[in-house]
């Protein structure tokens, strides 16, 4: 595995649109390797040719997954600076943006954040990254104007999973005028529909209530794929109070209050996120 990454470490620090495709391509065929499982029997592999006409591969589940010994040999790589994917993919992104906008770049740039929000969730770990001013700065700098359609929605999803179960880098979202740059782009007239509906649901996102991620004890327990119980549990606390042990987080009403500084009738936006309940939170 690690000859596997150094090989496409290589050709992602290249300046060269062709190699940068090139490793990109060879991460996500490892990524593959590890997240999704082939059709093992006969029967299987005509059913599934006879279907589609190719003989596709389905995603692992998550149990089998945190158990699997490649995955775990590829968590276990990440803990470190010299194979880490996500530090590799952000200088890639960094040299990409440096290149300007045009056709090919800007495929380029898509499927690197693709990449980058998929290791993202394989290793949350590595969302602490974007602690960093210089990186959230880069995603933030993705989401000017300037940028194509394909490429402001691919930011603002990378964004959406850097922030996820990380109040402190969505502290440093918020200090660095994050949400100025992502309500600015939303009342923009030149801004898509699309991307506008994809900035309307990280509003949605922002405003909900903050758990912290387990961390690394979690994270040896569970093969990095579950969140503590015990501060699961305490979803229930909605937007009112702060839950037990979860310093640095914010309130939903606290980010309302904030976001109401770049954004009119954000009261709407929260009540319609207490009616919907996305993924079973509870308001009060």
């Amino acid at each position: 595995m690690e000859n596997l990454l150094s090989l496409s470490f290589d050709y992602l620090s290249s300046f060269d649109g062709v190699k940068i495709r090139k490793g990109l391509r060879q991460l996500e065929g490892l990524l593959a390797q590890i997240c999704l499982s082939r059709t093992t029997t006969a029967a299987e592999r005509r059913r599934s040719t006879a279907i589609d006409g190719v003989a596709k591969s389905s995603p692992k589940d998550l149990a089998s997954l945190s158990e699997d010994p490649a995955f775990r040999e590829f968590f276990k790589l990440q803990e470190g600076f010299e194979w880490n994917v996500a530090i590799r993919l952000i200088s890639c992104l960094e040299r990409l943006l440096g290149k300007g906008s045009n056709g090919q770049n800007d495929l380029l740039l898509v499927s690197t954040l693709d990449l980058l929000r998929g290791v993202l969730l394989i290793h949350p770990p590595s969302r602490s990254l974007f602690a960093r001013e210089i990186y959230m700065n880069l995603l933030l700098d993705l989401l000017e104007p300037s940028s194509c359609p394909a490429v402001q929605s691919s930011a603002v999803l990378t964004l959406v999973t850097a922030l996820l179960e990380q109040p402190s880098i969505t502290r440093c979202f918020e200090n660095l005028d994050g949400l100025l740059t992502v309500t600015s782009l939303f009342k923009n007239r030149g801004t898509s529909r699309e991307v506008k509906l994809k900035l309307v649901e990280f509003l949605y996102f922002y405003l909900m209530p903050e758990i912290p991620y387990a961390g690394r004890d979690a994270a040896n327990a569970h093969g990095g794929l579950h969140r503590s119980p015990s501060k699961a549990s305490r979803l229930g606390s909605g937007g009112r109070e702060r839950p037990e042990g979860a310093e640095g987080t914010k309130t939903t009403n606290e980010k309302q209050s904030l976001l109401g500084r770049y954004l009119n009738n954000v009261e709407d936006l929260v009540e319609d996120l207490k009616e919907t309940a996305p993924f079973g939170t509870n308001f009060g």
